[in-house]
């Protein structure tokens, strides 16, 4: 089949046949930059399936379950004081989203802190026991606040529903509710969670945003570079837990002094009588070891997962009965997202935010489990990143579909075409429709475009239903794809 660039029009004409499962979920997209400027008034998370909303909300369930399971020093402690006090000063300066922060100090010995999403960040006294002046534990509580804002944990948590699950996951997360979604895939975000433990990339960044964070706080950002590599240099006394949760990016001290190069000079804060009066308080204290910890006395119960009631009506039903339950109004309304804007049917309900993956859809549309009618529109960032074509890219981003859910094929050949004047490759898959027929699946077909965007993610769309009902919803996805712009 030619690859010959064709207008939508034509292509519309062209593609009445197509599918795709549901089969990914969020990965992708707006890449960090490590430049301070950018992180001082607009930092860039990786794109996230997770709205900010359910992120605060699952970081606060988080808590509760952490509040149990570890000793926390009580909130009427001196140090738990102190340490709230600091952690406020470091919040008020945080850029972008402001999260509500809160910050507790754990009675363990060994040296480490923790940020869960959302905003609850925990430092364990060995950590204050440890530092030697205000700076040093100002930017300990100022990098893993900064992990909270650049959303690291529920990034790396959709990166790994999406090699779990695939796409079908989203429908389900907004039907059911994000914290219910992960946990019935396993997915936690307590202490000692998998997503807790950062990569190199993303320590880079929480340096870079911690520094800025630290400077506009009036502390010395050499504070936060000093104790993590007195901590390289420990080996035994605690260094490799805490690095093995927060492994060194490489010449932390000259990326810092990268990034506070343009910034005028101050003097800065470096230590305070409260600080060492604080330290004092807690070198005369004996925390619990990790083991004592782990003996059972602070051991968690367990929490039940919460399970979500399907709303598609009758799944055992007829087609033609769900059709006239999802049929698209002719009127519609801009939804305006930070990455893009496109047009839907004012009966359709966005599912999502500013910064997430986005769902569009009929309410009767959303399973507890997958979109059965309606659009995704998520992202991808491909391996190579800008040095993948959107040929390539695309390949790539199919590839990981059909690893995701074996039952999917691809119709055909992917095809090019422009949308708005962005290139963009346009690809017909099928598979397993989540609604059931006398007992059998219903086939599913999928249209899905593949745009990139300048750092060489990709931002792709699907337009999803049952093979039967496809060409009654067909004239609403192309008016949808008409409107939609990259930003």
């Amino acid at each position: 089949m030619s690859k010959s660039d064709r207008t939508f029009g034509q292509k519309a004409r062209a593609a009445m046949s197509s599918g795709l499962s549901l089969v990914t979920v969020f990965t992708l997209l707006v890449g960090v930059s490590p430049q301070l400027a950018e992180a001082r008034y607009e930092p860039k998370p990786a794109w996230n399936m997770v709205p900010l909303n359910q992120e605060v909300q699952i970081g606060q369930q988080a808590a509760n379950d952490t509040d149990h399971k570890l000793p926390i020093l009580p909130a009427s402690s001196p140090i738990s004081q102190y340490v709230a006090r600091l952690g406020a000063d470091i919040a008020a300066h945080t850029p972008g989203t402001k999260f509500p922060f809160t910050y507790k100090v754990v009675n363990q010995k060994e040296i480490n802190a923790f940020a869960l999403p959302g905003g609850p960040i925990y430092v364990n006294l060995g950590t204050i026991q440890a530092t030697d002046n205000e700076s040093e534990l100002a930017g300990v509580l100022a990098h893993e606040t900064s992990h909270v804002v650049m959303r690291h944990a529920t990034a790396a948590a959709s990166k790994q529903m999406v090699a779990q699950a695939g796409l079908g996951i989203l429908g389900g997360l907004m039907g059911r509710g994000a914290g219910a979604q992960l946990a019935a895939m396993g997915i936690q975000f307590g202490a000692g969670s998998y997503f807790l433990k950062n990569s190199r990339t993303a320590e880079s960044q929480a340096d870079g945003v911690g520094a800025q964070i630290m400077y506009d706080s009036g502390y010395n950002p050499q504070g936060m570079v000093d104790f993590f590599h007195k901590l390289q240099s420990q080996g035994g006394r605690g260094g490799p837990q805490f690095m093995s949760d927060h492994p060194n990016p490489g010449n932390r001290a000259q990326a810092v002094a990268t990034e506070l190069a343009g910034l005028p000079g101050k003097n800065y804060r470096t230590d305070s009588a409260e600080f060492q009066n604080i330290k004092r308080l807690a070198a005369g204290m004996t925390p619990y070891t990790a083991q004592q910890i782990a003996s059972g006395q602070w051991q968690n119960s367990g929490a039940g997962r919460t399970t979500g009631n399907s709303n598609v009506g009758n799944r055992a039903g007829t087609i033609s009965q769900i059709s006239r339950d999802v049929y698209p109004s002719g009127n519609y309304r801009a939804l305006n997202h930070q990455a893009f804007q496109i047009s839907y049917p004012d009966n359709w309900q966005v599912m999502g935010d500013q910064s997430s993956a986005v769902t569009i859809a009929p309410q009767a549309g959303v399973t507890d489990n997958a979109v059965a009618y309606g659009v995704m529109i998520n992202g991808f960032q491909p391996e190579q990143g800008r040095n993948d074509t959107l040929d390539q890219a695309t390949h790539e981003l199919v590839a990981t579909l059909r690893q995701s859910n074996p039952d999917m094929r691809q119709v055909g050949h992917d095809e090019d075409l422009t949308v708005n004047g962005q290139n963009a490759k346009s690809v017909d898959l099928i598979s397993s429709s989540p609604l059931v027929l006398n007992g059998r699946p219903v086939r599913e077909r999928d249209w899905m475009v593949a745009m990139q965007n300048g750092d060489g993610n990709i931002v792709y769309v699907i337009f999803i239903a049952p093979d039967r009902d496809y060409s009654v919803l067909r004239p609403t996805f192309e008016n949808m794809l008409r409107s939609f712009q990259m930003r």
